[in-house]
């Protein structure tokens, strides 16, 4: 295929709150310093925020250094937190924990928000800067050289499930930059091969990820309570499976819930889908979703390594940021801060190296290390490490000492050198879990829940979610392991079925809500995931 070029100073994969922060910081030194350097954006969803899902409780740090006024421009942060709960779940009771004993859970001061929404409003922002954003056009490939990354490629069009080409297709755009900016989120696929390629990690713990569930409930009035957030630890999960969850009022009479569990998990029986159905059983949590209306569902990796497993975050031709490389602070379970701080540190660094403002042997790693992201993960470097040595009970104590009495400074550092994919044990050596049937009130069955994230992809376009081998599967990951893609994935993607006495794998991609955990869990690293034709994928309104 002939393919067209377009060139820029920069190009930044990647719509959510890293990359808008970068290229809105970028812009405004442009405009500052009434320079001309050309920048654009792309987001592989329809539009700004059709991918994005989190919580989410907003800690606005960043925004006020990017974006003073932002109360004046209208952000849409409406709720401001006014009351913390912390409850430690048991099968029929739930023990409320003084929110001081952990500080990082502190709200006060932070803002119950759709992240969608936000960076929807971030995304007008940069374009009244002058910022080109291209919606809808995933960066499928690198284009290197002389080993150096010189710029993206945008995914083909008009592709069959064979390989050929259908009727107006159309081949991708090679965007060149001069810098090229990844801001994927979490297990981005570029971010991925550049980390691999250029050995960013290391010396570094393997990367560590949890898959979190995200619903939209509509409360009866008499049980919303503006302002509320609720976080819980314990039941359902096992006690080595320290899982947590969250339950945010919002506007509207609107509440944002959800459950996140690790990718260390153990169990190969376990679905964390109905872990999260389950959840919502429990007395302290079906008290507020009674004559409730679930409107939306999703779901989401989300990386958690902290600071033992941050990269490097500069490459041969640009940067890392945000998720894209982990800098989540998982005590605080937050990420868009540090996420958009991470941005403006790279469109800043990005700007000035173009304008010859900054000496070479400084480097973006060691501006991200005197930022007061490095703080915070410091701080929060051995929460997870506690929970993974010694399981929900015990490691909530030993994260509330670490935190409450040592402020996160205790004088040791705890490592998780085992990647998630090597946890799981074999399954005739785990429990099988019987789980509950969905009742259609509190829980819920997977397809219809995917009919509420409004995914859609192309059906007859090669498959994203692509096997090293396909035998493995049935060969390999069954015997073993009882396939766990059949319940790790939140979207029914992956299905054992047996036809005319043979058991084959078969793979509804076009259910994928791109959460990326079956990239990041299968026990034989043999799933990849890379971006499918368009805008194809989850439509979230307001997640």
């Amino acid at each position: 295929m002939e393919r067209e070029t377009m060139e820029y100073n920069v190009v930044i994969v990647g719509g959510g709150p890293s990359g808008l922060a970068a290229s809105i910081k970028f812009a405004q030194l442009n405009k500052e310093n009434g320079t001309d350097y050309s920048i654009c954006l792309l987001e592989k969803g329809s539009e700004i925020g059709a991918h994005i899902l989190s919580g989410n409780v907003f800690q606005t740090t960043a925004l006020d250094e990017l974006i003073p006024n932002w109360k004046d421009l209208n952000a849409p942060l409406n709720v401001p937190v006014k009351k913390d709960k912390l409850i430690f779940l048991f099968e029929k009771f739930g023990l409320s924990i003084p929110a001081f004993v952990l500080p990082p859970m502190n709200n006060h001061g932070n803002y119950i928000i759709s992240l969608g929404n936000l960076c929807r409003w971030l995304a007008e922002q940069a374009e009244n800067l002058g910022v080109e954003i291209f919606p809808g056009f995933p960066a499928s490939k690198l284009i290197y050289e002389d080993d150096k990354v010189v710029g993206v490629q945008t995914g083909d069009m008009g592709i069959d499930a064979n390989g050929e080409l259908k009727p107006g297709n159309e081949p991708g755009i090679e965007i060149r930059a001069k810098h090229t900016i990844l801001g994927e989120g979490c297990r981005g696929h570029l971010g991925k091969e550049i980390i691999n390629k250029y050995d960013l990690s290391a010396g570094k713990d393997p990367q560590h990820y949890g898959i979190g569930f995200k619903e939209v409930w509509k409360l009866d009035k008499d049980k919303h309570e503006e302002g509320l957030v609720v976080h819980t630890n314990g039941w359902p999960t096992p006690w080595d499976t320290p899982s947590g969850s969250y339950f945010y009022h919002g506007e509207n009479g609107e509440a944002y819930i959800g459950y996140v569990i690790p990718l260390d998990y153990k169990n190969p029986h376990l679905s964390p889908f109905d872990e999260f159905q389950k959840w919502k059983t429990h007395p302290s949590i079906k008290n507020y979703l009674e004559g409730a209306e679930r409107i939306s569902y999703g779901a989401r990796a989300l990386i958690k390594g902290g600071l033992q497993s941050l990269p490097k975050m500069e490459f041969p031709g640009g940067l890392l940021i945000g998720d894209n490389a982990g800098t989540l602070n998982f005590s605080k379970i937050k990420g868009s801060h540090t996420a958009m701080k991470s941005g403006s540190i790279a469109g800043e660094h990005v700007y000035q190296t173009l304008h010859n403002e900054i000496s070479t042997d400084i480097t973006f790693d060691q501006k991200i290390n005197d930022s007061w992201i490095y703080k915070e993960l410091y701080k929060s470097r051995n929460f997870g490490p506690f929970f993974h040595k010694f399981g929900a009970l015990v490691g909530a104590m030993f994260n509330a000492i670490d935190q409450f009495i040592f402020r996160g400074n205790l004088p040791i550092t705890l490592n998780h050198p085992t990647p998630d994919h090597e946890c799981l044990k074999k399954a005739d050596e785990m429990p099988k879990i019987d789980y509950p049937k969905a009742d259609g009130v509190y829980s819920f069955d997977k397809l219809s829940s995917v009919y509420l994230s409004n995914t859609n992809h192309e059906e007859d376009q090669p498959c994203h979610l692509q096997l090293k081998d396909p035998s493995i599967p049935i060969l390999v990951n069954l015997p073993l392991y009882d396939e766990p893609a059949q319940r790790y994935c939140p979207a029914g993607v992956y299905e054992v079925v047996e036809k005319d006495n043979e058991k084959k794998f078969v793979i509804n991609a076009q259910n994928c809500v791109h959460c990326k955990t079956c990239d990041i869990k299968d026990p034989s690293q043999n799933i990849k995931w890379v971006t499918p034709e368009g805008p194809g994928g989850p439509n979230y309104p307001n997640m």
